[in-house]
C-alpha cells in the first residue's frame, strides 16, 4: 500500500465551479491504466483546502471507485485539529484505506504541538496515516525527533518527504530502518530519492504523463538506473513545473495540453495567463514533442 507511484490527484470543476464527476472519473482511469499503484485525493495539488469536506469525501469515493483493490487516500490539512479529526472519522465511515496528513496549516505549530495535533488525527479514526513533512510549503519540519515520537504508534505507517533536502530520506533510513516507508513528494528529486532507498513517489505531473512516471519507478527498482535516469533527464523540465507558488496551475494546463482536460481551478486561484502560461506551455509542448520511447517494463 506504501510503495509504488501514488499521483495526488487534480480536482476537476465544471464552468460553474462545481465537481466534474465525470472528468475525475476520467482522468483517475488514465492513471490506473497506466500502472500507478494508488490515488491520494485533496492534497495541496487536489486544492484540498479550497474544498469543503462533503466535496473531499466526494472527490475521494470517486478514486475509491476507480483505484478497485489499489489504495485510495484522503489527505488531511486542516487549520484547526478538531476540524482535522473531523474529517478523518468522515474518511474512515467513506472507506479511505489510509491517511495523508499534514501539521496545521495557519497555526505553525512546534515540535510538541505537531506530536499533539498529529496523534489526536490518529486518535479520531483507525485508519494507517502517512506523515506529511513538507517545511518550505507549510513551515512545519516534522523533523526526527518527531517522528520517533510518533513512531510509538502504529497507525504512523509512513512519511512523505518534502523538505527537498534530498540528504534527509537517508537520514531516516539511517534513523528508522524499515519502521516508516518512505516516499518522495518532490518530483524533480524523485530519481534522486528512489536512488538512496524511497518506495514510493506521491507523483504531480504523473497527471499529464503516467506512462513516463511509472517507468522511471519500476526501472529504478528493477535495478535499471541509466534506463530510468534517461527518461528522468528528458521528465526534468516537467517536473520543475511541480515546484512552484503555481504549481496546481502548471500542472492543469500540462493536463490541458497532454490528456485533453482543463486547467479550471477554484478561487482564489485563476489559470495562468500571459508570460507564466506561454513559459508553462513551451515546457510541455517540448516534452510532448519529443517524448522518449518507453522500453518494456514487467
Amino acid at each position: 500500500m506504501w510503495n509504488g507511484v501514488l499521483p495526488a490527484v487534480t480536482t476537476k470543476f465544471k464552468d460553474d465551479g462545481t465537481l466534474d464527476r465525470d472528468e475525475m472519473l476520467r482522468c483517475f482511469q488514465l492513471q490506473m491504466d497506466a500502472g500507478v499503484d494508488g490515488l491520494i485525493a485533496c492534497g495541496s495539488l487536489g486544492e484540498g483546502p479550497m474544498l469543503s469536506h462533503d466535496e473531499r469525501i466526494e472527490v475521494l469515493r470517486l478514486c475509491k471507485e476507480v483505484a478497485g483493490t489499489k489504495p485510495a487516500l484522503l489527505t488531511i490539512a486542516e487549520a484547526a485539529t478538531q476540524d482535522a479529526c473531523a474529517l478523518a472519522r468522515k474518511a474512515a465511515r467513506a472507506g479511505a484505506d489510509g491517511l495523508m496528513v499534514v501539521p496545521s496549516t495557519i497555526y505553525h505549530t512546534d515540535p510538541r504541538e505537531t506530536v499533539a495535533t498529529l496523534t489526536a488525527i490518529a486518535g479520531a479514526s483507525e485508519l494507517p496515516i502517512m506523515i506529511y513533512s513538507n517545511r518550505l510549503a507549510y513551515r512545519v519540519d516534522v523533523t526526527i525527533p518527531i517522528m520517533e515520537e510518533l513512531a510509538k504508534f502504529e497507525q504512523f505507517v509512513a512519511v512523505k518527504e518534502s523538505s527537498d533536502d534530498i540528504r534527509r530520506s537517508t537520514d531516516i533510513i539511517n534513523h528508522f530502518g524499515d519502521r516508516y516507508a518512505l516516499l518522495t513528494g518532490v518530483d524533480n528529486l524523485a530519481f534522486e530519492a528512489l536512488a538512496v532507498g524511497a518506495t514510493g513517489w506521491v507523483a504531480g505531473l504523473c497527471l499529464a504523463f503516467p506512462a513516463e512516471t511509472v517507468a522511471i519507478y519500476r526501472l529504478m527498482r528493477a535495478g535499471r538506473q541509466a534506463e530510468a535516469l534517461a527518461i528522468y533527464r528528458w521528465f526534468r523540465p516537467l517536473l520543475d513545473l511541480d515546484v512552484s507558488t503555481y504549481l496546481v496551475q502548471n500542472i492543469k494546463l500540462a493536463e490541458q495540453l497532454a490528456i485533453d482536460s482543463n486547467d479550471r481551478v477554484r478561487a482564489p486561484r485563476l489559470p495562468l495567463t500571459g508570460e507564466r502560461r506561454a513559459q508553462a506551455e513551451q515546457v510541455v509542448r517540448t516534452a510532448i514533442a519529443c517524448r522518449p520511447t518507453l522500453p518494456a517494463l514487467a
